[in-house]
C-alpha cells in the first residue's frame, strides 16, 4: 500500500513538475507598437526640420525588425542604412549609439569586436527606447551635421510617446 501511494505521488509530481513547464515554453514581450514608433518617427523628423536639417528617421522593435522608417526629401540616401546601424546598435546593446563609440575613444587600441558585427556603429544618434527596465524598441536619425543633433531629434521622438510608455 505504501509503494502504491508513493507511486501516486511521483506521478502527481512528474505530472506538475511537466505542467510547470508547459506554462513557461511562452514568454510574454513587451514591444513598441507600430502607431507609437509612426509617432515617435515622425516628432523626430519634425525637430529635425524645425531645426533646419534633413534626415532619415528609423525605429525598431525589441528584435532589430524595422517599424517604420522616414525618408525626408533630398536626404542622402546613405542616410537610411545609417540610421537603421544606429537603431540597430541602440537596440542591440542597450545604450545609446554614441555610447559605443565613447567606450571605444576611452580604451585607444583595444579589441573592438562588437565592430566586426553586421550592423553595428560607433555613431551617435539613436537611443534605446524604454518602457521601465524594458527595451521595447529603438529609434535612430542620420542627417543633422553631428550625431549629438541626430540624437536630440532622437529623443524628442522618445519624449512625444512617453506617457504611454509607463
Amino acid at each position: 500500500m505504501k509503494a502504491i501511494i508513493a507511486l501516486a505521488a511521483s506521478a502527481a509530481t512528474i505530472c506538475l513538475s511537466g505542467q510547470a513547464f508547459a506554462q513557461s515554453a511562452l514568454v510574454a514581450q513587451k514591444n513598441i507598437s507600430l502607431d507609437a514608433a509612426l509617432q515617435a518617427a515622425t516628432t523626430a523628423l519634425e525637430t529635425c526640420r524645425k531645426n533646419g536639417f534633413k534626415v532619415t528617421v528609423t525605429v525598431l522593435d525589441r528584435s532589430g525588425r524595422t517599424r517604420v522608417v522616414l525618408h525626408d526629401d533630398n536626404v542622402s540616401p546613405h542616410t537610411i542604412e545609417n540610421s537603421f546601424r544606429k537603431a540597430y546598435t541602440a537596440v542591440t546593446f542597450r545604450v545609446a549609439s554614441g555610447e559605443i563609440g565613447k567606450r571605444m575613444a576611452a580604451n585607444p587600441g583595444a579589441p573592438a569586436p562588437q565592430m566586426l558585427l553586421a550592423n553595428v556603429t560607433s555613431a551617435e544618434g539613436a537611443l534605446p527606447i524604454k518602457a521601465g527596465d524594458d527595451i521595447v524598441g529603438s529609434i535612430g536619425v542620420s542627417g543633422a551635421p553631428g550625431g549629438d543633433k541626430d540624437a536630440a531629434c532622437s529623443q524628442s521622438g522618445i519624449d512625444k510617446i512617453a506617457a504611454g510608455l509607463k
